[in-house]
Formats: C-alpha cells, sequence, structure tokens
C-alpha cells in the first residue's frame, strides 16, 4: 500500500449544508439500490488516552522553558493562526515536532495537495514512533476522499470514523440514499476540529483540512482563524478528544471497509496515483510545506477554558445503545482540578453544550459584541440572547458571509429571514463582499477543480468562528452562531481570558471590516440596503449584492420550505 495522496481528487463542499444538497441524488439512488445496509455489530475498540506525562517530551520542556516567570501556574500560552499560510506550517510543526503522539479530530479530511503533503508527514511520523490517532465525522469519506481511510493501514496509525453512514463509499449518490433513508443519524455530525501533538500543543479553530482552506483551490478559498495553544489547556482539548475517541459512536476503519472493498478502493487508489504522477500540476503557487518556527512564535500567556460538545448529543442507535451508558454533563472540561475557570468565564460553567455555554457568556456582555459566524441562522434562544444584551445597552456586531460570498447558500435563507428584526434590534450587520456569484458558482464553492491554484485566484468565503465580549474574553472553535451547532453538530471551543488576545483577535476583523464588508441599513421606508464597502467604488445596493438573479431567485423559491433547524 502506498501512502501518497492523489492530487488530482476533487474536493467535495464541506459546509455543514452540503447534505441538504445531496437531496436531489438520493431520488436517482432510489431506482438504483436495494435495502439500507447496516453498521457493524460487536466492534472492537481498544481504549487509549492521551500522553500521561507530557511534560517530559521536547515539545514540553520547550513549553516549560517559555513560560514567563510572572504567569499564573494555570496559565496557558495562545498565538493567533490568521492565514492559510501559517495555518499550513503551525500543523507541519506540530506533526515534526511530536515525539510521542498526534491526535486529529476533522469533521473533513479532503484528499488533495494541501492535505497530501500534511499526511505525509504525519505518516513519517507514525514511521518513527509517533503514536497517530485520527478520528474523523464520517460524512465526506465517500468518491475521491474515501482515499484518506488508507491510514488506517499504516503502521502505528489508528483511524476511527464518528457516526458513520452504513452503504457504499464508491460515490455521492451512494451517500446520497444513505441520506434518505437514514435522515436523522445523517443530519447528526461531529463538526470537532482539533489537532493535538505530545498533549502539549494543539491548533485549533474552524478549518477542515483540504486546498479550500490554505489557499489554494482555484475555485474557492475560505477565510479562516485558528488559535495556536500550548501548556494545560491542551490537556482539557486531550480530554475532549479521548471522550470522542473511546465512545461506541467511533468505529475503527477496519470494521466499516470489507476486504473486497478495500481491494476495489486501493486498486482505485493506485490508479488514481499513477494518474497524478503523470499530470503536470496546474497552476503556479501552492503551499509552502515548510514547519512554523515554534521559538519565534509571539505567546499571550492567559487562563482559558474548554468547552466542548458531548458525544451524546448525538443519539445512538441499535447496537450502540445498550454499549452507551454516559450522560451528556457539563460542556467545560477539565483535565485536572489545579485551574481555575477565568472569572469572566464563570456565566458559562454550568452550560450543557457549546453554544449554549455562548449565549451564557452573550447575556453577560455588558459593553461590546463583536460575533463572526459564517453561517448564521438566529434561532429563538440565540434571538432571545442578543434582546437581553441589547437591553442593557450592548453593542453588537455581527459579520457574516453575504450570498455572494456563502459556499452554502441555504443556510443564507436562515439569517436573511432575521435581518431586518435584527437591525430593528439595533445590531450592526455586516456581510462578507466577494466577487460575483450564480447558482453554479454558489453550488461549487468549496470545490476544487485543480490543486495548487494560486494564492488569490478564487472567491473568498468566511469560515471564521469567533466571539470577543468585552474586549476581554475571546471564544474561538469550531461552532457558527446557529440552530445546527446548537442542537445537532458536536463542537469545541475554547474561552482565552485575555484582554490582549482580545485586542488582537478583534482587530483582526476589524482592520478589514470596512473595506471587505457590505454594512446593512434600513433606510426612511424600512427596505433594506446594503451599504457599499468603503473606497470600493460601488454603489449601496437594495437586493443582495454581487448574487445574479437566478440565485436570489432560486433562495426565494427554496427557502420558505427550509427551517431554520436543518440549516
Amino acid at each position: 500500500m502506498t501512502a501518497s495522496i492523489s492530487t488530482s481528487s476533487r474536493l467535495q463542499p464541506s459546509g455543514p449544508q452540503t447534505h441538504l444538497a445531496l437531496l436531489a441524488g438520493a431520488i436517482a439512488a432510489m431506482l438504483l439500490t436495494g435495502c439500507a445496509a447496516s453498521l457493524p455489530k460487536d466492534v472492537e475498540r481498544p481504549v487509549s488516552m492521551a500522553l500521561s506525562q507530557p511534560q517530559s517530551t521536547e515539545l514540553g520542556v520547550f513549553v516549560s522553558q517559555a513560560r514567563p516567570a510572572k504567569a499564573k501556574p494555570d496559565a496557558s500560552a495562545f498565538a493567533l493562526v490568521s492565514g492559510p499560510k501559517h495555518a499550513l506550517s503551525s500543523r507541519m510543526a506540530l506533526v515534526e515536532n511530536a515525539q510521542k503522539t498526534l491526535d486529529l479530530q476533522y469533521y473533513a479530511i479532503h484528499a488533495d495537495q494541501s492535505t497530501g503533503r500534511l499526511l505525509r508527514a504525519v505518516v513519517q511520523a507514525a514511521r518513527r514512533g509517533v503514536r497517530v490517532r485520527v478520528l474523523l465525522d464520517d460524512f465526506h469519506s465517500t468518491g475521491p476522499d474515501a482515499q484518506v481511510m488508507r491510514l488506517a493501514f499504516v503502521p502505528n496509525v489508528e483511524m476511527r470514523m464518528f457516526n458513520p453512514l452504513a452503504g457504499s463509499r464508491a460515490s455521492t449518490i451512494g451517500r446520497a440514499w444513505t441520506l434518505l433513508t437514514d435522515f436523522q443519524r445523517a443530519q447528526q455530525r461531529m463538526h470537532n476540529k482539533l489537532f493535538v501533538a505530545d498533549n502539549t500543543l494543539a491548533v485549533i479553530g474552524g478549518r477542515n483540512l483540504g486546498d479550500a482552506y490554505f489557499d489554494a483551490s482555484n475555485v474557492g478559498n475560505f477565510v479562516d482563524l485558528d488559535v495556536l495553544a500550548a501548556g494545560p489547556v491542551v490537556k482539557d482539548l486531550s480530554l475532549s478528544f479521548d471522550r470522542y475517541w473511546n465512545n461506541v459512536r467511533a468505529y475503527p476503519v477496519q470494521s466499516l471497509i470489507s476486504e473486497p472493498d478495500l481491494l476495489k478502493l486501493k486498486t482505485q487508489f493506485d490508479q488514481e496515483d499513477a494518474s497524478s504522477k503523470a499530470e503536470p500540476t496546474q497552476g503556479t503557487s501552492a503551499p509552502e510545506d515548510s514547519s512554523l518556527n515554534l521559538n519565534q512564535v509571539p505567546w499571550i500567556w492567559a487562563q482559558a477554558m474548554v468547552l466542548a460538545d458531548s458525544p451524546t448529543k448525538i443519539p445512538v442507535e441499535g447496537a450502540e445503545r445498550s454499549a452507551a451508558s454516559e450522560s451528556t454533563g457539563s460542556a467545560v472540561l477539565k483535565a485536572g482540578e489545579a485551574s481555575s475557570p477565568p472569572p469572566s468565564a464563570t456565566p458559562a460553567l454550568n452550560a450543557e453544550s457549546v453554544v449554549d455555554g455562548l449565549l451564557a457568556l452573550i447575556r453577560s456582555a455588558r459593553q461590546d459584541l463583536l460575533v463572526v459566524s459564517p453561517y448564521f441562522v438566529p434561532g429563538p434562544e440565540i434571538m432571545d440572547a442578543f434582546r437581553s444584551a441589547r437591553s442593557k445597552g450592548v453593542r453588537i456586531r455581527v459579520l457574516t458571509n453575504s450570498l455572494a460570498s456563502n459556499d452554502a447558500p441555504l443556510a443564507h435563507t436562515g439569517y436573511a429571514r432575521h435581518r431586518k428584526a435584527l437591525l430593528e434590534m439595533g445590531i450592526e450587520l455586516y456581510e462578507m463582499r466577494s466577487e460575483a456569484a450564480n447558482v453554479r458558482s454558489a453550488l461549487r464553492a468549496g470545490t476544487t477543480g485543480s490543486s495548487g491554484g494560486s494564492a488569490g485566484a478564487s472567491r473568498a468565503m468566511l469560515h471564521t468562528k469567533l466571539l470577543v465580549i468585552d474586549g476581554r474574553l475571546v471564544a474561538v472553535g469550531s461552532m457558527n452562531l446557529d440552530m445546527r451547532s446548537q442542537l445537532q453538530n458536536t463542537e469545541i471551543a475554547v474561552l482565552i481570558a485575555s484582554r490582549r488576545f482580545s485586542q488582537l483577535a478583534g482587530d483582526s476583523i476589524d482592520e478589514s471590516l470596512p473595506e471587505n464588508s457590505w454594512r446593512l441599513d434600513l433606510d426612511p421606508k424600512g427596505k433594506l440596503v446594503w451599504r457599499a464597502p468603503q473606497e470600493s467604488g460601488l454603489a449601496d445596493s437594495y437586493s443582495e449584492p454581487d448574487a445574479s438573479l437566478g440565485l436570489r431567485l432560486m433562495l426565494q423559491l427554496l427557502g420558505p420550505l427550509a427551517p431554520d433547524s436543518l440549516l
């Protein structure tokens, strides 16, 4: 078996609404497929845990030596990772410096150039003795992206699929049939994103793994943000990983793929690898695979707290039910008793989910709230939290995708129907500026026609998930401020109590907000108007800017049929 990853594979959209787009394919699949397959029973899941003594590793020594004398004992170190180059190089640094363990937890891992380089480095780490655990949500593991599962057959690498869907992995058509026959299970996904080395350093944020997340796609690239973390908070993040890894919803890859299917996939992968080696690389540049110099990271030391949904948020079914005996419990995770939650985060202490914790923090805001959520669908509880904050005079700014920049246009309808009420509440709304979009480009967003395209050559789409509360507390993670993250998907976030870090995170948004977003307003007659970005030379608009008539009509027709809870 080769460990290489095909560079000719095509990315599949990985926004949280992708499964809705597959419904049309499901109709065709009904005519081609028999009874729905079932998941395996009596699956062996050997229990394993994060590294118990990380301080003895080189990374552990590095973090210990980097700690300032004035830092509190329970303080952790953080650095903002805002650009695609640093996003990839920071992960490469963790892989190359790991001595004992690597833990990867993702909603989507795509088979393309960026991921190929990163996973080849992971394979090399495994060969030098690093224990690798990869936990992947199962929704996108079809077609070309299924080849990522080859990692499970590399010595010293274990790979498990979370909340798997039964049925063929040969194409998205077969997955569409599963969506239709097992709709509720398909709707609830593990949306967590986490990359941990030696239980000492971690990257947490909104990025999945793929070209579109590292500015290497020719079709559409996501504007995202991560945090590089070190110190005690990483043990809390690892505790969350272990809860998912050892859960009955996590299936070893080997239990999901039969030997005949493996042989077929291997033949397909070998042919694709041979083809990709013969094809010239398209595009002029690709993300550099050099690793970040950890000695040059501008660390900010601060108290922090982890919010993580329990895997029990996704109900168990069938054979899993008898093996599951856990309760949901608190979303606050603490690996040890030595640390105490930062005072600014205490309103979230009793939360049972990540989004519920964030809503508690929103209600507790006293002055200013900055929300960045690419998929922003405010359900009743989210709207109530905003009303509570506004009743105290809190300034609230929200940045989300415009219809033109949204890779999941159906999600935009769940936001659009609330825009006027939000503006009347006194909330400042901003929508990301993007190039002109039509129905075709909107549905292709997040895919890659050819990997390795030059940076800036494609459509930009917001994917950052960030809250800054009163200039003293930052929340970064996998969550969107929508009903899907609140009720269906599992999420993870880190709360960082630092005015300096809050300033950095806020500035990263504020500096580009005037020139790169449309500001929404109500004219004297109460009609929506989009105020043009500063110095853009564009005129104000009374309809969705940069979106074609066809795209706007499609959303008007389909929008009323899609409930907020499914967006």
